[in-house]
């Protein structure tokens, strides 16, 4: 038997997203984000609303996406219940420290150790659908073993969007386009 739940976002795992900005005065904000995820092989989508994050990167034409990690739960789950158009220096008061991405105009953080570097594309004011290109990944040498990223020392979380929680995701179960050879 199962349990309807009506249409809900419920999706998992749902990536917690910190999106970087500057505005147009060169103050970094951050935000999070959960409603996200890969739209192509070189496109992000998420969907925001206004956020003082939306319009500076509709004003600046770049953004940073990291992903949230458990180390630094408290920060990023911060920058998402903050407004920056109320708490103007919210990066600094959650304790992240910025680094100017060399590609894009958007900052990095440094506590964060994978971002997506991207270019906006755009933006439906009706859906609330952002669409950015892919310019670049980093990663920190310390989530990386045997030139990939490691998800037992990377330690992203997802959101669940049922019951409000982070979790973080590590175990690894199966070999993607391998396993399933076995039924072939």
């Amino acid at each position: 038997m199962r349990t309807n739940f009506g249409a809900k976002p419920l999706l998992y795992p749902m990536p917690v997203f910190i999106i970087g900005t500057y505005d147009e005065n060169g103050v970094p904000n951050a935000m999070n984000a959960a409603w996200g995820g890969m739209a192509d092989t070189e496109l992000i989508s998420i969907c925001l609303s206004d956020h003082k994050t939306t319009r500076n990167i509709i004003k600046s034409g770049a953004f940073t996406v990291s992903m949230a990690v458990a180390e630094h739960v408290t920060a990023c789950d911060y920058v998402g219940i903050v407004s920056g158009d109320k708490v103007p220096d919210k990066v600094e008061k959650a304790g992240f420290h910025v680094t100017k991405s060399e590609l894009v105009d958007a900052p990095l953080f440094d506590e964060l150790p994978m971002a997506i570097e991207c270019k906006f594309i755009s933006y439906d004011e009706e859906t609330g659908l952002l669409i950015g290109q892919i310019i670049n990944v980093c990663a920190d040498e310390s989530i990386i073993t045997d030139g990939v990223i490691d998800l037992t020392k990377f330690r992203p979380i997802t959101y669940d969007p049922s019951g409000h929680g982070y979790y973080t995701l590590g175990e690894k179960v199966g070999n993607a386009f391998s396993d399933g050879k076995k039924l072939i």
